[in-house]
């Protein structure tokens, strides 16, 4: 964040500086441990910890000021004070947003969206300065902070954009101000607040009423309500169907496990590898090279960003033992990415192995939901089924293949041995909560 002194800052958001505001705010963070010299310091209060406890600290590492809610006793330094702080960074995200004219690409979907952001970004840097939503930061908090990393040199943005309820993609948009937009899939994710898919499709879509109508619309194509959704802008399809206006043809897997594929657009025919894994990894494809289509790269150049995108966290990581094949993709789950999960892992050779836990978030139909996956997975001919959790018991009544139920991950861990064989192919995903990533590392030491 750069180009704004304190006192502006403090007008910006109608709050009360407290010193003279001179100086220069060249970044904005959240944690007094990352403050640097200039930096604004948002004192948020957490349900453990005050950043108002914090302030001191902040300017004893060079922060330029504090934006907090009050000014704890022994404090000195530069402070803008705000009824909220949390509202006032928004208040300043969208004003800072506004004195850019980039593309900016925002994703949205119920699945996908960092592979998607990862795979956008990594296609436009081949030619541009890219920005990119840093980690899993897309919510409210998170996006205010990745808009204020905007600076002069970047030439385009690409950013993440999560939900859980209704209204919170209106205030997303209207700080981010896309002029693109990527929808990856419509599928049961928060069913808490949203209810239903067409609850789902609603909430997300209200990102629209914030673009231009001459921007683009990138939908997931085999998607039914995507496919099938109206909008003011610019609608590019992509996917598999002959309905897609950008679609992948020879989808295959080469020896190293790498996917392959033709993009094909028109009369461009583009061939693509990408070093991920998974059948969802040729939607992150086709949505990096249509966004790439539209900003004019060359063939060549979306080639080489398709296989130059690397994976985030525990999504879809493939890693060969020694023993077996596990596919670590234990960061988050909901009953369409645990399918899409499934369905990559039929096409590989040997005993296919599912290890699932509870998808949370999904509603009162949450037992209907995770039965219907034990039944797919029974359907694609998973060898063997191991669940963990309260929900995923249901996962495992709604399964007819061979299968085990375990009330613990130390439970199933303990019987690893026993159960996995030398030449399976693993998949191991569950919600982030349950902590799978146990169960990926103690895979990873089986002889």
């Amino acid at each position: 964040m750069r180009g704004v002194t304190v006192k502006e800052a403090a007008e910006i958001c109608g709050g009360r500086l407290i010193g003279n505001g001179t100086e220069e705010i060249l970044s904005v963070c959240i944690d007094s441990r990352k403050v640097e010299k200039g930096s604004m310091f948002a004192a948020l209060k957490g349900e453990r910890v005050d950043g108002h406890d914090y302030m001191a600290k902040a300017f004893e590492l060079g922060a330029a000021c504090c934006i907090a809610e009050r000014i704890p006793e022994g404090v000195s330094g530069d402070v803008i004070l705000v009824p909220d702080v949390a509202a006032a960074l928004k208040v300043l995200a969208e004003a800072y947003r506004k004195r850019f004219d980039i593309p900016v690409i925002g994703i949205a979907g119920s699945v996908g969206k960092t592979t998607a952001k990862e795979m956008v970004a990594s296609v436009l840097s081949r030619r541009y300065n890219v920005l990119k939503t840093e980690k899993n930061l897309n919510n409210e908090l998170g996006v205010p902070l990745t808009i204020f990393r905007i600076e002069p040199e970047h030439e385009a943005a690409v950013i993440e954009m999560g939900i859980s309820d209704f209204g919170e993609m209106t205030r997303l948009a209207r700080m981010v101000r896309p002029t693109m937009a990527v929808y990856t899939l419509i599928g049961h994710a928060h069913l808490e607040h949203l209810h239903d898919r067409e609850g789902v499709i609603k909430a997300k879509t209200e990102m629209l009423e914030y673009m231009p109508e001459n921007g683009t619309v990138f939908m997931n194509g085999d998607d039914d309500l995507l496919a099938a959704f109206a909008c003011k802008q610019n609608k590019m399809l992509f996917g598999t169907g002959t309905n897609a206006d950008v679609r992948a043809e020879n989808v295959y897997y080469d020896e190293e496990m790498q996917l392959c594929c033709t993009v094909v657009s028109g009369g461009r025919k583009i061939d693509v590898k990408t070093p991920a894994y998974g059948q969802h990894m040729v939607y992150a494809a086709l949505e990096g090279a249509a966004v790439g289509i539209v900003m004019g790269l060359t063939d060549e150049e979306i080639a080489e960003g398709v296989q130059s995108f690397e994976t985030v966290g525990r999504r879809a990581n493939v890693v060969k033992t020694g023993y077996i094949t596990l596919i670590d993709d234990c960061y988050n789950a909901n009953p369409d990415s645990v399918k899409c999960g499934i369905d990559s892992l039929k096409k590989n050779g040997g005993r296919k192995v599912c290890i699932l836990g509870d998808m949370l978030e999904m509603g009162e139909n949450k037992e209907a939901l995770h039965a219907g996956v034990g039944r797919y997975a029974s359907e694609c001919g998973i060898d063997l089924l191991l669940t963990v959790g309260e929900l995923s018991e249901n996962t495992s009544g709604g399964a007819f293949t061979d299968k085990r139920h375990f009330t613990s991950n130390s439970a199933l861990i303990a019987e690893l041995p026993e159960l996995i064989k030398q030449g399976d192919t693993v998949l191991v995903k569950a919600s982030h909560s349950m902590k799978f990533d146990e169960i990926s590392e103690a895979l990873k030491l089986l002889k």
